[in-house]
């Protein structure tokens, strides 16, 4: 796959059935539908609003600069917020290929989930700590 930010290849990362595109020039992450709904399953977010159809169907964030392309279908993809304090600006394929995280942009989602001081390890944690060792979200204060 072609990353829609620097046009290199992307590599393969997969964890426990989820298999990210990951592009090693610019650190940016694709996930595909398919791909979001297995890691929301994973981390016990079914009914989050962290859904693709949510995402998707949220108002488009007034950004400067040029849309990138779905790396899959090629159309022009909607920029979006997600997550709180501070929003994480995304690209979101209009005809629901996937979404795609710039660099460090999957970090910030994941340092909004804090991890519960003493608490057993779980898919949630499992998953967040793959991510985060993954995509350089680096560690957590305390």
């Amino acid at each position: 796959m072609i990353c829609p930010t620097c046009h290199n290849v992307m590599i393969a990362v997969e964890y426990e059935k989820v298999e990210l595109d990951y592009c090693t020039h610019c650190s940016g992450v694709w996930f595909d539908s398919g791909e979001l709904e297995l890691m929301l399953e994973l981390m016990r977010l079914e009914g989050s609003h962290l859904s693709l159809a949510n995402i998707s169907a949220a108002p488009e964030a007034k950004t400067a600069g040029k849309k990138r392309r779905c790396p899959i279908c090629r159309q022009k993809m909607k920029r979006t917020t997600i997550g709180q304090e501070p929003e994480v600006l995304i690209d979101v394929c209009p005809q629901g290929d996937g979404l795609w995280f710039d660099g460090g942009e999957v970090s910030q989602l994941i340092n909004q989930y804090p991890e519960k001081p003493g608490a057993k390890p779980d898919p949630q944690r499992r998953v967040l700590t793959f991510l985060g060792d993954t995509f350089k979200a680096g560690n957590r204060p305390g």
